[in-house]
């Protein structure tokens, strides 16, 4: 089929607003970022070389039009993309701590992204892809939850693999009790897992990976690949009863963390890609892990995240001379 990809997603498309500096008058400075989690993926598999689409939907305004501009720049197809005539796109503004870490308000009550509707769906296309990777920001309402359940429904019966990160985002919830059952759902419904340190205490109530993950196994056994990131320390891998923990790369000029679990995402679907979910021996989840933190740690040095995904080659550089 000419509309088959590696990997498609369905998922958030907005402006992340990042300070970058202050006005002669005092004002902070904000840089309109291209962003959303599921798009974060698809850019630097794009870099990886892999053919890639979205699903979702912005404001037919400026930022919607950026945004479309952006992505297909990226290399990503947005021919599935979606305009929505009287809801504007949606915007997220990104506070930046000394650390690198962030603090989020949404201008989400509502944003397009959440007006995705089951009939909407490219469902040939869907049906198609080798991967289909999907977060929870497009479960958090009714209408768009319905497309992302038909789109997973979909993506399954064509024997795609699929990818899940929970990227759990506290204030677009009614209630945290909404959020856990429907990542419980995501979980129940993934090969591939990717949950970050924070997300896998929401989860289980451990702070100890290794329960956690044991916790997640046991609950959740159709998960093939389990990765856990844990920031600054680096991430691990749980596969049956083997565990590979890999540390980050600490070199300097970090400047924020946007983008890099996300970074850690594709570049650990690129390794599906290539070695399939079975069988993988310690030495090629070690490898797996290395790469993805190599590039997770290249996308914190600079602002934003599709626009600084980095290529293959200098993440191989990062490798070599860390060797």
């Amino acid at each position: 089929m000419k509309n088959s990809f590696d990997v498609v997603a369905l998922g958030e498309l907005l402006i992340d607003f990042t300070e970058n500096g202050i006005s002669d008058q005092g004002n902070p400075l904000m840089e309109a970022n291209p962003g959303g989690a599921v798009c974060n993926v698809l850019a630097m598999l794009n870099k990886l070389g892999r053919k890639t689409a979205f699903v979702g939907k912005v404001g037919k305004d400026m930022f919607g039009d950026q945004l479309s501009a952006c992505m297909r720049d990226a290399g990503i197809c947005m021919d599935y993309l979606q305009f929505d005539e009287e809801v504007h796109t949606t915007l997220a503004f990104v506070k930046t701590f000394p650390n690198g870490d962030r603090d989020f308000s949404f201008y989400r009550n509502p944003g397009a992204d959440m007006m995705l509707k089951e009939e909407e769906l490219p469902l040939d296309v869907i049906a198609n892809a080798r991967i289909f990777h999907f977060g929870t920001l497009s479960m958090t309402h009714p209408g768009v939850r319905a497309a992302t359940k038909k789109a997973i429904a979909t993506a399954k019966e064509g024997g795609a693999i699929i990818s899940f990160d929970p990227n759990l985002r506290p204030p677009l919830w009614s209630s945290l009790d909404d959020a856990r059952e429907q990542i419980s759902w995501g979980l129940n419904h993934c090969d591939v897992l990717k949950i970050a340190d924070n997300e896998i205490e929401f989860m289980t109530g451990e702070t100890d990976f290794d329960k956690g993950a044991a916790i997640l196994q046991e609950r959740y056994p159709n998960i093939k690949i389990l990765n856990v990131t844990a920031g600054a320390d680096g991430s691990y891998n749980y596969f049956g009863a083997e565990k590979v923990f890999v540390p980050s790369f600490r070199l300097g000029g970090t400047i924020e963390t946007t983008g890099a679990g996300d970074t850690f995402c594709a570049c650990v679907l690129n390794y599906v890609l290539d070695h399939g979910l079975d069988n993988l021996t310690k030495e090629q989840r070690t490898e797996m892990l290395r790469f993805a933190n190599a590039a997770a740690y290249l996308v914190t040095t600079k602002k934003g995240a599709i626009r600084s995904m980095p290529d293959r080659s200098a993440v191989e550089k990062i490798l070599k001379d860390t060797k």
